[in-house]
């Protein structure tokens, strides 16, 4: 698959020119876009994959999201569960509509090409199809954790109450509700519908950490601090504080066990 990273950008670029570029919503998701890419590409170059599959990891990461942008003309979210699941809405774009041709000619004639829609579908659901045979599996955790990366970046840049669409109020003084905490007992991600407060919210991105599947991940969001300013999450609820130190304990004993 030859990979024209000028013309991906430009593409790109065009696409989400017809977005209102004012939005915040519409141009986080677009730095998103980018720095994902730069991540699959180093997280590809820290497993020795050749160039053509670093190419590949990088176009991954520039399309994974383009579902996001209809969606928040059409919706006004970001929330899957109260509009459509962006990541199979924006493989539809681009494999259903042909939007894929527009950013890699004669794409359908590679090897490569179920792989990218594959990666690009599965690439924010809860666990992947058990079935994936392992090139097409490590493209799809590639794309995963480059995106949790960026996820713990994003919930520092950018309020909180815009991302999740709740009140500092909501956010300040819910809990986080037991199912939601029993996933960090049980260390793993916690499912969309669990999440019934505003700080589930929080305490749910930050379980993304469980997930990350390659080492250099973790080591990238140590080096980044994100996760842990997350952490450092200061409620006006006193047993929300505390559910966020018993959060930092068990992240922090996961990381430490993962690195030995």
């Amino acid at each position: 698959m030859i990979i024209n990273r000028d013309n991906i950008k430009n593409t790109f670029a065009e696409y989400t020119d017809k977005y209102n570029s004012e939005d915040p919503k519409i141009k986080l998701k677009i730095d998103h876009t980018y720095r994902v890419a730069d991540l699959c590409e180093k997280i590809a170059q820290s497993i020795d994959t050749d160039t053509n599959k670093c190419d590949i990891a990088w176009l991954i990461g520039m399309l994974h999201d383009v579902g996001r942008f209809e969606q928040i003309k059409r919706y006004g979210t970001f929330n899957d569960s109260e509009s459509v699941d962006h990541a199979n809405f924006g493989a539809d774009l681009l494999f259903k509509d042909n939007l894929i041709e527009d950013y890699v000619p004669d794409f359908y004639s590679d090897k490569y090409a179920k792989i990218v829609e594959t990666a690009i579908r599965s690439h924010s659901c809860f666990r992947l199809d058990e079935s994936l045979d392992e090139e097409t599996l490590m493209f799809c955790n590639i794309i995963r954790d480059a995106d949790k990366i960026d996820i713990f970046k994003v919930n520092i840049d950018t309020p909180v109450e815009e991302i999740y669409n709740v009140t500092t109020k909501d956010l300040k003084n819910s809990e986080i509700t037991p199912e939601v905490m029993q996933a960090f007992d049980e260390r793993h991600a916690v499912l969309r519908s669990l999440k019934k407060t505003a700080v589930d919210n929080v305490a749910g991105h930050i379980a993304l950490a469980f997930e990350l599947v390659y080492p250099i991940s973790l080591k990238i969001t140590k080096e980044q601090g994100y996760l842990d300013e997350m952490m450092d999450f200061k409620s006006d609820n006193m047993h929300t504080n505390d559910q966020f130190k018993q959060i930092r304990r068990k992240i922090d004993e996961y990381v430490q066990n993962k690195n030995r």
